[in-house]
């Protein structure tokens, strides 16, 4: 089916409160993942020195952004999301032309950037600390949330317009000032969130994107003396040479990093549903999620029927450009993306007893020729030491492996260096809280694929997969902000903590 493009746009980096070039005056090209005929739209190719004209303006602005009361920063927060809800359709178009996710994942993108819009917003009337008591007589003590200063906000191709809003609304109604940074893959989605931001009054300065590799954009905006707290989304590698960084200035910096995630089914499941949650937790944004189903954990007395009734399912799966409403698996977001997906195909063939059920190949059929696409692929008889269950592929594999039990379950499930996302099917309630207990995740899921987290829960993981920190939720306002512990003594008199605990009022 011919889709309908538009003419490219010229983008330029918003600094300030306005849309300049760069100063290296070189660009980027972003094309189209299911057709690389489609130019979607140039983007500069920034250098050190555009990061620098953005963190002093994000600084000059922090003065007065801070003493904005933060019922009064959220209302911008509030005006952003009734935007990107009037653009929806728009700007998930865009989406799915610059990075290839089918139209109802990318309308699930920008819904995300509205739902944390308005969750952040409503922090702008809480953001809570603690009251409590002390043990001297007339006194108070509470503690209360500070904004740190400028941040650096690195965000990567998979949820170009969600993750952003994860990390740009909270950092703005904690009272910080921010510097966009996104993955060179998808720069037209942030850029859409930004200049929703300009129509809504954000104040000049407050947000500023900068496009741009990592050598020249984001290395330069992580050891920036100014910028005080960065938050990163991207592989653990880079996340690795991050936190050194930022560790050499005592910098904060939050990292949401890779995952292997598995998916459980017991003998007890109901198999149809746990077969619908896998083909969306495997291959949903074909592969490309940290969240991805990348290993499949069947227990042994279902494992036969069960493979046979996914490898059906799977090879029925229909590919193609997003822009279809019938597709169901979009392209691999580029061509450096597929080649890599392919060689951890080539290395699961040559491993010893896996066995390749499905797919395995580029697709180039039809519509499809031009395109980034990768066929659905499976691979059985897998064992925990395999590299293609130990390595996120970030990609349409799905590799199944065999529990003999419960136990051997959970133990096959943690055996990994991640700890992100994780699911079991089953119907039997004990063994769904053991699960809960003892699965080694930041997020696990009873009777759900391993995709789906909602704004108002953290998000994030354990061991390789992050620093700590989460996203989301009320947790993200930790990242952001700095606590003081407040003391008000009314006594008119010295009172020693610790020391005059035994004088009477």
């Amino acid at each position: 089916m011919k889709q309908t493009t538009t003419a490219p746009l010229t983008m330029q980096n918003y600094i300030n409160g306005k849309w300049v070039a760069s100063e290296s005056g070189r660009i980027h090209e972003n094309r189209n993942p299911a057709d690389p005929d489609d130019l979607v739209c140039t983007f500069p190719d920034s250098s050190p020195g555009d990061v620098d004209a953005a963190v002093a303006a994000a600084k000059k602005a922090y003065r007065a952004w801070r003493l904005t009361p933060a019922p009064r920063r959220a209302e911008y927060l509030f005006k952003v999301g009734a935007i990107l809800s009037e653009k929806k359709e728009q700007f998930a178009r865009d989406m799915t032309r610059e990075m290839g996710k089918v139209l109802a994942e990318t309308r699930g993108d920008v819904q995300e950037g509205i739902d944390t819009a308005y969750l952040s917003g409503g922090e702008g009337r809480r953001l809570s600390g603690d009251s409590v008591p002390c043990e001297l007589p007339n006194k108070a003590g509470w503690s209360e949330r500070h904004p740190i200063g400028v941040a650096g906000l690195i965000t990567p191709w998979n949820f170009p317009m969600a993750i952003p809003t994860w990390k740009l609304f909270p950092a703005l109604v904690c009272g910080n000032t921010a510097v966009l940074k996104p993955a060179s893959d998808t720069p037209l989605s942030v850029f859409n969130l930004v200049k929703a931001c300009e129509e809504a009054g954000i104040p000049e300065g407050v947000v500023n994107l900068v496009t741009g590799d990592g050598r020249n954009v984001g290395n330069r905006l992580v050891e920036h003396a100014d910028t005080r707290v960065i938050s990163f989304t991207g592989s653990s590698e880079v996340g690795r040479q991050l936190a050194s960084a930022c560790g050499k200035s005592l910098k904060r910096v939050s990292l949401e990093l890779g995952g292997k995630n598995a998916q459980i089914v017991m003998e007890d499941a109901d198999l149809d549903l746990a077969l619908e949650g896998v083909l969306w937790g495997a291959f949903g944004t074909t592969g490309q999620r940290c969240t991805a189903t990348s290993r499949l954990i069947l227990h042994k007395p279902i494992k036969k029927r069960f493979t046979e009734m996914l490898v059906e399912r799977v090879k029925g799966l229909k590919l193609g450009n997003g822009l279809d409403e019938s597709v169901q698996v979009g392209p691999c977001v580029s061509k450096t993306q597929r080649e890599s997906v392919h060689r951890y195909v080539e290395i699961g063939k040559n491993e010893d007893r896996a066995r390749l059920v499905c797919g395995g190949e580029f697709y180039t059929r039809g519509e499809c020729e031009k395109g980034w696409f990768y066929t659905p692929t499976i691979f059985d008889n897998v064992t925990r030491s395999m590299r293609i269950a130990r390595e996120e592929i970030f990609g349409p594999v799905l590799a199944i492996l065999e529990a003999n039990d419960f136990d051997d379950a959970i133990e096959t499930l943690n055996d990994t260096d991640y700890g992100l996302s994780s699911s079991i099917y089953t119907r039997d309630v004990n063994n769904a809280f053991r699960a809960i207990r003892d699965i080694e995740a930041g997020i696990t899921y009873v009777n759900g694929p391993t995709i789906g987290a909602e704004v108002q829960l953290p998000f994030g993981g354990v061991k390789d997969t992050g620093n700590g920190h989460r996203e989301a939720s009320h947790t993200v306002l930790d990242i952001f902000t700095e606590w003081k512990s407040v003391y008000v003594d009314y006594s008119g008199r010295l009172q020693r903590a610790q020391i005059d605990t035994d004088d009477t009022v």
